[in-house]
C-alpha cells in the first residue's frame, strides 16, 4: 500500500450554456439555484456602502451647484434617480418579499436596475466639468467615478448585472461625447470586459458542477462506508500524526469497549498487537508507524489483557497532504475471529481421516517430510510402511460398504494398538494404510513390527454377527538408504508392497533395487507396446487342434507373438498382462481377431480358428459388433470362429455377462471355456453359459500318464461332465506320443500341444493343410514316444548304503522314479541289488540298481519320491530345472 494524499478528486467538466451560467433562466438544479442565491447575498452585503456613496455623490454635486448659484435641476434629478435606483436594487437584494422570488427573476430585476444605474452614473459623471472651480471638478469626477467603480465591484458576484452595468456605461460614451476614438475605446473595453465576465461565469458554472459531483460522490462514499460498517465484517480506522486513534468504526469501538478499553484517543499499538503466531506478520505495528510505511493484512489481537479470543486483520498506509506532509495513518480491518475458528476446525478435518480417525494422506505426507528434513540430522533414518488389506474387496462386495467401513474402523484400531508410539498410522484411502516410523532403520525390528501387524490383522474380525478373516501385505522402505525424499520413499515402499502381493500376500518385503529395475523395465515394455501395433511388430502363429477320433486337424488356435526390433521375441506372458493394465488389450485383441479371421479365410472350410478373448474385451459391449465386422470382412462363416474365454469373466457374474453370451451365440460363433480348473472354477456357470467346448488346462495333462498321479482321474471327471452337458473337450499341453493314447482313452475329443508340432505362421499352416503325408489335414505326432518323469539335474554328494557298507557317491540326475549316480565301481553282477540312498539329509530311500556303465549307475526307487522335497536339501545341493 502506498501513501494517500488528502486532495479533492477532480470531476469531469460539464458543458454549460451561458444563460445558465449567468443565472438568467430557471434551473431545476438546486445547487445552481443555491449558488445564484449566494451571489445575490454577497452583493447585498456590499450594497449599503454603494447606497451611501450614491447618496453622498448626489448631495455633494447638487449642494455645490447650489452654493455657487448654478442651476441644480439636472443634478437634483440625477441624484434622486441614483438614490431611487439604489434603493430599488437594495429591495431586490434584501427585502424578504423579494427573496421569495426565483433567483433568476431577482437577477433579471437586478440586471435591469444595474443598466439604469449605469446610465444615471454616466450622466452624473458628465456633470463634474460643470462645477465652478477646478478642485470642485476634480472632486466631482472622483465621486462620480468612485460611485461607478464601487457599484461595479458590488455587482461583480452577479455576473449578468455586472455585464449590463458595464455595457450601459460603454454605450453612454458615444451618447455623451459623440462617436470617435473615445467611443471606440469604450466599446472595445466593454467587449473585453464582457468576454472576461462570460469566461468567469462559465468557469464558475463548471466549478459548481464539479463541486456538485464531488459532493454527490462524498455523500455516496459516506453512505457506503456507513452501510459497510453497519452490515459488513469490515471496518475503518484513522490515526493522527502521533499514532493516536481519532476514528474507529462504531461497531469495533463498542467491541473494544466491551473488552475493557475505549479506543478513541489511544495509541494504535496500545489497542492492537500483532499475533506472533502468524508467519506473515514479521514486523510490528510500532515499526511501521515509526517508519511511516504501509502494511497489509496483519493479524492482530487486543494489546490489553482480556479473556476473550478475538482476532482482526488490519491494513494501513500513511496519509500525506497536498504538500507531502505526513498527517497520520488511515486503514481498514476485518473480523478474523470466526474465520480463525473455522480454519482451526478445517485444519483438524483436513489432517484426519473422517472414517477411521487416523491421519490422512496430507498429514502423513507432512509427517514424512518433517521426518526426512535435514533438520533431523544427516544420519537420521526413517522407515515407511505401506499396507494393503487382502480380501477386503470380497467383504465390500458380499456384505456391503457399511460392513466394509466398520471393518476399516476395527483395522485402524488394531493398527494403532500394534504400532503404538513407534510411529504415525494413517489411512491413504480405500483399504490402503501407511505407517511413518521416524528415527527407525533397524531391519530386524522393522521386520518384527511388520509381522506383528500382519498377525494382528489376520485375526478374525466380528462385525454384525459375522466372523470375517482378511489379511495384510506390507511394503517397507527405509530412508536414506531407499530414498532421501518423500516421493522416492513412497514409490519404493509401493514397489515393495507390489512384491509382497506377488509373493502370495500376507507377507512383508523390503525394497530392493531390482524391484525398481523391474518396474522401469515394465514401464519401458509398456512404452514399446504402445507403438508395436502401429509399427507392425506383431504376428500370429497357429497351433493345431487335432481330433482324437481320426487324427485330423479340425482347427487352429491363434497365438500372438511380438518380435521387438531390439529386444527380439517378447513372451506373451510378459506383455499380455502389461497390455491389460495399460488399456491396450482391446486394440490388440481386435487386431488378433481380424487378422486370424482374414488368414483363416484361406484355409479349407472345415477348419476352425480359435481366438482368445480377455475378460476386458468380454466386458466391452461393442464386442459382438467387432466380431460381426471381422467375420463380414474376412468372409468366413460364423461357425468357423471359436472364441476362447477364461473363467475370470465370471468374477462379476451379472446380467451383462449373460446377455453377452446370448448375443455372441446369436451371431453363430462357437464358445470355448479356456484353462478350465485353474481359475474361479464353479459348476454353476457351466449350467448357464452356452459353451461348446471345455479346454482342460495343461497342468492336468502333464504327469497324468505317470503311475499314481491323480491328474488322469481329474481329466476323466471333466470329460464325463462335458459329455453330459453336450460339450467337446480339448486337452492342452500334450507333448509325448504315449499321452495321445491316454487322452483318447480318457474320452477327450481333441488334443492340442507340441506333440503335433510347434505353432507355425499362416503360410506353414496352409502347407500343412495341403500336405498329403497322411491325407489332407492329417496330423503326424512329432513328440517323444515315451513319457518320462520330470527330471532335475542335481550335483551333490550323498550316502549310499549297500550290503551293510556305506560310501559317498555323487547324484547326477533325479526324478520321481529313480536317480543316476556316478563315482562308483560296481561289478556287472550288482544289477538287481537293493540299496539305500540319502536323497534328503539324514533320510535313506530304498532303491534297486538297474544298470551300470562306465562308473555310473541307475537306481530305481521302490516307491515314488516327492520331487518337491528337494527344497529341503542342504545348501551343498546345486539344482536346475530340466
Amino acid at each position: 500500500m502506498g501513501s494517500v494524499r488528502r486532495t479533492m478528486i477532480a470531476a469531469p467538466e460539464r458543458s454549460a450554456r451561458l444563460v445558465e451560467a449567468l443565472g438568467l433562466v430557471a434551473c431545476d438544479d438546486d445547487a445552481q439555484c443555491d449558488a445564484s442565491t449566494a451571489r445575490l447575498k454577497e452583493t447585498a452585503t456590499l450594497w449599503p456602502v454603494v447606497l451611501s456613496v450614491l447618496l453622498v455623490t448626489s448631495l455633494g454635486t447638487a449642494g455645490t451647484l447650489a452654493l455657487w448659484h448654478e442651476p441644480v435641476g439636472l443634478a437634483t434629478a440625477l441624484g434622486v434617480a441614483m438614490t431611487g435606483l439604489g434603493l430599488a436594487a437594495w429591495a431586490v437584494l434584501a427585502l424578504p418579499a423579494a427573496q421569495d422570488m426565483a433567483p433568476h427573476q431577482r437577477i433579471l430585476s437586478l440586471a435591469g436596475l444595474a443598466a439604469a444605474l449605469g446610465i444615471v452614473l454616466s450622466l452624473q459623471l458628465d456633470l463634474s466639468p460643470t462645477l465652478p472651480t477646478g478642485p470642485l471638478r476634480v472632486t466631482g469626477f472622483v465621486l462620480g467615478f468612485g460611485s461607478i467603480v464601487l457599484t461595479a465591484i458590488a455587482l461583480h458576484p452577479v455576473r449578468a448585472a455586472s455585464l449590463v452595468f458595464a455595457v450601459s456605461l460603454a454605450l453612454m460614451v458615444p451618447f455623451a461625447g459623440g462617436t470617435g476614438l473615445a467611443a471606440a475605446a469604450a466599446l472595445l473595453l466593454a467587449a473585453l470586459l464582457v468576454a472576461g465576465v462570460c469566461r468567469i461565469a462559465m468557469r464558475d458554472q463548471q466549478r459548481l458542477g464539479a463541486q456538485e459531483d464531488q459532493e454527490r460522490e462524498r455523500q455516496l462514499a459516506t453512505r457506503l462506508v456507513r452501510e459497510y460498517e453497519s452490515h459488513g465484517t469490515g471496518w475503518f480506522w484513522q490515526t493522527d500524526r502521533a499514532g493516536c486513534l481519532n476514528y474507529v468504526s462504531a461497531k469495533v469501538a463498542r467491541e473494544l469497549a466491551a473488552l475493557g478499553t475505549a479506543p478513541m484517543g489511544q495509541r494504535l499499538v496500545d489497542v492492537f498487537r500483532v499475533d506472533s503466531s502468524m508467519a506473515e506478520t514479521e514486523r510490528t505495528l510500532t515499526f511501521h508507524l515509526s517508519s511511516r510505511t504501509s502494511f497489509s493484512d496483519y493479524s492482530v489481537r487486543p494489546a490489553f489483557e482480556t479473556a476473550a479470543d478475538r482476532w482482526w486483520s488490519i491494513s494501513g498506509r500513511p496519509m500525506l497532504d497536498d504538500l507531502g506532509r505526513f498527517q497520520g495513518f488511515i486503514g481498514f480491518g476485518s473480523d478474523l475471529t470466526e474465520k480463525r475458528r473455522s480454519e482451526a476446525e478445517i485444519t483438524r478435518l483436513a489432517l484426519f481421516d473422517s472414517l477411521t480417525g487416523l491421519a490422512n494422506r496430507q498429514r502423513l505426507r507432512l509427517s514424512l517430510d518433517q521426518a526426512l528434513s535435514t533438520a533431523q540430522g544427516p544420519h537420521t533414518t526413517t522407515a515407511l510402511f505401506l499396507l494393503d488389506l487382502d480380501r477386503f474387496k470380497v467383504v465390500n462386495d458380499t456384505l456391503g460398504h457399511q460392513c466394509g467401513d466398520e471393518l476399516l474402523k476395527q483395522v485402524a484400531q488394531r493398527l494403532q494398538r500394534t504400532v503404538g508410539d513407534a510411529g504415525l498410522v494413517g489411512r491413504l484411502g480405500g483399504d490402503e494404510f501407511q505407517v511413518v516410523l521416524p528415527r527407525e532403520g533397524n531391519r530386524e525390528q522393522l521386520g518384527t513390527l511388520a509381522q506383528q501387524i500382519i498377525t494382528a490383522l489376520s485375526q478374525p474380525f466380528f462385525i454384525a454377527g459375522s466372523s470375517l478373516s482378511i489379511g495384510c501385505s506390507v511394503g517397507i522402505a527405509i530412508a536414506p538408504e531407499h530414498g532421501h525424499d518423500s516421493e522416492t520413499l513412497i514409490r519404493n515402499a509401493d514397489l515393495a508392497l507390489y512384491a509382497a502381493k506377488a509373493d502370495g500376500r500376507g507377507v512383508s518385503r523390503f525394497f530392493r533395487e531390482e524391484m525398481l529395475a523391474g518396474a522401469q523395465k515394465r514401464k519401458r515394455l509398456e512404452d514399446d507396446l504402445r507403438s508395436a501395433l502401429g509399427d507392425d511388430e506383431f504376428h500370429l502363429v497357429y497351433q493345431p487342434v487335432v481330433s482324437t477320433r481320426d487324427q485330423r486337424i479340425v482347427g487352429y488356435e491363434a497365438l500372438l507373438r511380438w518380435e521387438h526390433p531390439t529386444r527380439g521375441a517378447v513372451s506373451p506372458a510378459d506383455f499380455i498382462p502389461v497390455a491389460e493394465e495399460c488399456g491396450m488389450i482391446e486394440a490388440i485383441g481386435e487386431w488378433v481377431l481380424r487378422t486370424a479371421c482374414a488368414e483363416a479365410a484361406n484355409w479349407p472350410a472345415n477348419v476352425r480358428i480359435a481366438v482368445n478373448v480377455s475378460a476386458i474385451q468380454f466386458a466391452n459391449p461393442a464386442l459382438p459388433a467387432i466380431v460381426t465386422s471381422a467375420l463380414a470382412t474376412s468372409g468366413i462363416g460364423a461357425d468357423r470362429l471359436e472364441l476362447e474365454i477364461t473363467e475370470s469373466v465370471f468374477v462379476n457374474d451379472d446380467a451383462s455377462s449373460n446377455q453377452m453370451f446370448k448375443t455372441l451365440k446369436g451371431i453363430g460363433v462357437r464358445l470355448a471355456l479356456d484353462d478350465f480348473g485353474t481359475g474361479y472354477s464353479s459348476l454353476g456357470y457351466l449350467r448357464k453359459a452356452p459353451f461348446d467346448k471345455i479346454k482342460i488346462d495343461q497342468s492336468f495333462v502333464r504327469g497324468a500318464i505317470q503311475a499314481g498321479n491323480r491328474n488322469a482321474a481329474i481329466i476323466k471327471a471333466i470329460v464325463t461332465l462335458a459329455d453330459t452337458l453336450g460339450m467337446e473337450t480339448t486337452a492342452e499341453g500334450v507333448e509325448q506320443q504315449d499321452e495321445i493314447k491316454l487322452i483318447s482313452d480318457l474320452g477327450c475329443s481333441h488334443i492340442q500341444g507340441f506333440v503335433y508340432g510347434r505353432p507355425a505362421r499362416a503360410a506353414d499352416v496352409r502347407a500343412q493343410l495341403d500336405s498329403g503325408g497322411s491325407g489332407a489335414g492329417g496330423a503326424t505326432p512329432v513328440g517323444h514316444r515315451v513319457s518320462r518323469a520330470n527330471r532335475a539335474t542335481v550335483l551333490r554328494s550323498a550316502r549310499l548304503e549297500i550290503g551293510g557298507e556305506t560310501g559317498e557317491v555323487r547324484i547326477r540326475n533325479l526324478s520321481a522314479t529313480g536317480v543316476m549316480i556316478d563315482g562308483v565301481d560296481f561289478p556287472e553282477e550288482a544289477v538287481g541289488v537293493e540299496v539305500r540312498i540319502e536323497l534328503v539329509e539324514n533320510e535313506l530311500f530304498p532303491a534297486t540298481i538297474r544298470w551300470i556303465s562306465e562308473g555310473r549307475a541307475g537306481l530305481e526307487f521302490t516307491r515314488h519320491f516327492d520331487m518337491e522335497r528337494l527344497s529341503q536339501a542342504p545348501s551343498r545341493v546345486i539344482r536346475r530345472a530340466s
